[in-house]
């Protein structure tokens, strides 16, 4: 009878699990289905040391290096879920929306965020239509609109596939896919990085395994690390039980996860983008000077360290509202012990919140900012591929993903034990 009960229980992240597979396997079939009409083979030998090309392949997982279907991958509903939540932080009717209409109004958001995502692609699909041109048998009119259309395509079946994944299957959407596309990329990254290893030395190689083992165990400690905020209820006050209290309003270090720096890498690479576009000297100078392989990488950097910090402010601000949660703590009767109900409760929750987002965005910025300044001291090439960049994004999402599973598993089982 147990064994029933457990297989019971376990049904659902099992079939969850089965549906993420599913659709991870069908976007890896779209990655490498080629758009026809063009010369595929001197399209890759020309851009296989471009850094935009380079990035986009971590959210596309090679695709845009073939230019797959798939090819602009996440990045256009990335770049709209961007906008959508600046929009929600100066624009009062999106404030509104997310604010004040609850799921319909969240579900309305998310219909604007497919719009912008839809009116994205289409842009980079016409600017890619016209940056492959010198790779092009028979570039006219209609192989622009037939391109624009299958790459156009192809972004909205992902965005849509991500969504599938985050509602019926396993984690966030969009963050299991470029986990998913990183992964794809390892063993090419591996042959690559074998030649390095032998021409180091010893020494340049301690200094890389203490680099990234470093890395790894800091970013488990900004992922897990949390403040608890002890919460006591009227009943414990009128009983005398504050010290058996076991209530905690717990406050993440690093809210955001690894948004921030997907955010952040997505940001810089626009720049870089939209100067493919142009011959501007102006464009083409900010573009040099934010690009990851420039001539001077202290303006990169220090852009990158500044744009992880905002984000992580911005995510936890759309997170966590210390307002809200002080009104709720109020309509439960609840308070944090030595602060009063209300405004009080606000600011000393604000105050709080200001200062881990800020521990944990600095750390986070540390980490990914660090091995790239290491590898222009040291020159170890072997950083290269994989940076700091995609070391946060499979740690962090691994993690994220296997919490959720736990989480699914207790509530299982706990309406087991109810019923």
């Amino acid at each position: 009878m147990q064994r029933i009960k457990k297989n019971k229980n376990t049904y659902g992240i099992q079939s969850r699990i089965l549906v993420t597979l599913f659709l991870v396997i069908l976007s890896r079939f779209g990655t490498f289905i080629p758009v026809p009409g063009v010369d595929h083979d001197a399209f890759y030998q020309s851009i296989s040391n471009n850094p935009i090309v380079s990035f986009l392949n971590i959210f596309s997982g090679g695709g845009f290096a073939s230019i797959g279907v798939f090819a602009l991958g996440i990045v256009p509903y990335i770049n709209a879920s961007i906008l959508i939540q600046l929009g929600t932080t100066s624009i009062s009717s999106l404030e509104k929306l997310q604010k004040e209409e609850g799921e319909s109004g969240r579900q309305r958001i998310s219909q604007i965020t497919r719009y912008i995502a839809l009116g994205w692609a289409i842009v980079q699909s016409l600017g890619v239509s016209f940056w492959v041109r010198p790779y092009v048998f028979n570039w006219d009119i209609q192989f622009v609109l037939e391109m624009t259309l299958a790459l156009t395509t192809g972004s909205m079946l992902v965005m849509w596939i991500s969504e599938q994944i985050t509602e019926k299957g396993v984690g966030n959407g969009a963050s299991v896919l470029i986990f998913v596309n990183i992964i794809s990329g390892l063993p090419k990254l591996l042959q690559q990085s074998s030649s390095n290893v032998k021409n180091s030395n010893l020494s340049e190689l301690i200094i890389l395994a203490l680099v990234f083992l470093i890395m790894i165990v800091g970013i488990i400690f900004v992922q897990e690390g949390t403040r608890r905020i002890p919460v006591i209820s009227a009943r414990q006050l009128g009983k005398g039980q504050l010290e058996t209290k076991t209530s905690y309003l717990p406050l993440r270090l690093n809210q955001g996860g690894v948004m921030p720096i997907i955010f952040a890498s997505a940001f810089l690479v626009l720049p870089a983008y939209l100067s493919q576009l142009t011959s501007n000297p102006i464009a083409l100078t900010i573009a040099s000077a934010l690009s990851p392989n420039g001539k001077n990488k202290v303006i990169y950097l220090l852009f990158y360290f500044l744009l992880i910090l905002f984000f992580s402010y911005f995510y936890a601000s759309l997170i966590l509202n210390p307002s809200d949660v002080s009104k709720n703590l109020k309509k439960m009767e609840s308070s944090i012990p030595g602060v009063r109900p209300g405004k009080a409760t606000t600011d000393y929750l604000q105050k709080t919140l200001n200062r881990l987002t800020f521990l944990g965005a600095l750390f986070l910025a540390f980490i990914a900012v660090v091995p790239s300044v290491i590898e222009n001291v040291t020159n170890i090439s072997t950083f290269k591929g994989l940076g700091a960049t995609s070391l946060l994004i499979l740690v962090g999402v691994a993690i994220d993903t296997s919490k959720q599973v736990q989480t699914y598993m207790i509530s299982k089982n706990y309406e087991s034990i109810l019923k």
